[in-house]
């Protein structure tokens, strides 16, 4: 009996242990924080790193996942691409625009908007996100009624002034306008600011931010920030999670050297260039037929500029130059081009594996590899076929009338002036410099048509 009656409390010691038991999971990490960090401008690059980072995030069972930013803007697609993933994502994604001095410009305003919770550094500033086409906006259309004279260049009351910029400018305002507002609604934040930083470019720094609800909290590093995150709760799209960051370990994930590289060529500027001497170095090659380098620059710089921009997916690009390349290098065995076309097949070859390279997918790690033993032979078969090249350039000739002279033949007969003379077998007409006997050497100096000019060997 007595035991019996121990039960009831016993059961009410485990009950209480059971729900408690979830609180403190949530009160501890269980995982790490992920950080990855983006300072540059937004591009292929740099949401492929991202979007990496927040499915090792998922994969890891992150506490939250960081993203640092520190960006000028970017394109647009790419944004996008990094916005759908942080919408979708079952890791609360925190945007810290830091450290002091950085900024979340234009593209780096979208994303800050979208994410779980938005931090920023004193001394940082956000804003101006109106959408700029690359290579700008050309000036507006003027419209002339055709009236002239007092008054026509004047401005009237009685007409209404068209809104600035061309149709498809207000077409790019309207829709970021109507995107950016989608993203404050949905994340309680401040719609007004997110409206005049697309129409008007307007910015804010960190602590008016944080004044007018564009962004969450302030933290001046790392370790604050984290202090700042534990206990917040942020909506996922399953569930509704309370961070427990206190205490917990921070992973950082590093770019990897190829996101590094294509970091650089996608670049908006570096893609705006590449563009610009693909079309140029095309129309050179248009130009002067045969000329072969600009035509192999320009189709590399083109398809490189064209993934910058997006135009063409990473498989597509990435296919494209590989075919480029080897059809190049073919080609070099088939057309006078003095090495353009090798090299530059192989430059061509060696980038679009680079772009298709996936180091992140198990069995893939032996791309590298492949890659390079093709490009060392085809380096090296390029390198061999220019060496004999030029040893055949520099031999003497061994054919045709060119041979014959600084050679040497056989005087036939005696003779003083004209005569005869052989040489490989052959028996020409000769005119000699001086007096000559038969079985004479005599060297040929030149040639003029069946005849000839030798002078005696001394």
């Amino acid at each position: 009996m007595g035991m019996f009656r121990c039960r009831p409390g016993l059961l009410a010691t485990l009950a209480t242990a059971l729900l408690c038991a979830p609180a403190a999971a949530q009160a501890s990490a269980d995982g790490p924080v992920v950080l990855v960090q983006i300072k540059d401008a937004i591009g292929p690059a740099t949401k492929d790193h991202f979007l990496r980072a927040l499915e090792h995030a998922e994969d890891v069972n992150a506490v939250a996942l960081v993203l640092q930013l520190d960006t000028p803007g970017g394109l647009d697609a790419a944004m996008r691409d990094m916005i759908q993933g942080i919408l979708a994502s079952e890791v609360p994604v925190v945007t810290y625009v830091g450290p002091a001095g950085a900024r979340a410009a234009s593209a780096g305003t979208f994303i800050l908007y979208a994410s779980h919770v938005a931090a920023m550094a004193p001394g940082t500033n956000l804003g101006a996100a109106t959408p700029v086409p690359i290579g700008g906006s050309p000036p507006p259309e003027r419209k002339d009624d055709g009236k002239r004279g007092e008054g026509a260049g004047e401005d009237r009351p009685d007409q209404e002034t068209p809104p600035a910029g061309t149709a498809s400018d207000r077409k790019a305002v309207n829709d970021a306008i109507a995107y950016i507002r989608s993203l404050a609604d949905l994340r309680g934040r401040d719609v007004e600011f997110a409206e005049a930083s697309v129409r008007e470019a307007a910015s804010l720094p960190a602590q008016q931010a944080l004044e007018r609800g564009v962004i969450d909290l302030m933290a001046a590093d790392m370790g604050e920030l984290l202090a700042a995150l534990d206990g917040r709760e942020v909506k996922l799209p399953r569930e509704t999670r309370t961070l427990a960051t206190a205490g917990a370990i921070v992973e950082r994930v590093e770019m990897d050297w190829r996101t590094s590289l294509l970091a650089v060529l996608t670049n908006p500027l570096v893609a705006y260039g590449l563009l610009i001497i693909g079309l140029y170095g095309l129309m050179f090659e248009g130009y002067n037929p045969g000329a072969i380098v600009p035509g192999v620059i320009g189709a590399i710089c083109l398809l490189l500029g064209l993934y910058a921009l997006q135009v063409l997916s990473v498989n597509f690009a990435g296919l494209a130059l590989v075919v480029l390349g080897v059809g190049m290098m073919i080609a070099e065995f088939f057309v006078p081009s003095f090495g353009a076309l090798g090299f530059g097949g192989l430059v061509a070859f060696v980038i679009g594996s680079v772009v298709l390279m996936d180091v992140d997918t198990p069995g893939f790690e032996s791309t590298r590899g492949l890659v390079g033993g093709i490009a060392t032979f085809a380096g090296a078969a390029m390198l061999g076929t220019m060496y004999l090249a030029a040893r055949a350039r520099r031999s003497p000739v061994v054919t045709g009338s060119e041979q014959m002279v600084g050679d040497h033949a056989e005087a036939v007969e005696d003779f003083d002036g004209k005569g005869r003379v052989r040489i490989y077998g052959e028996f020409w007409n000769a005119v000699s410099s001086g007096p000559v006997t038969r079985g004479q050497r005599v060297r040929v100096d030149r040639m003029e048509g069946l005849t000839l000019f030798v002078s005696p060997d001394k």
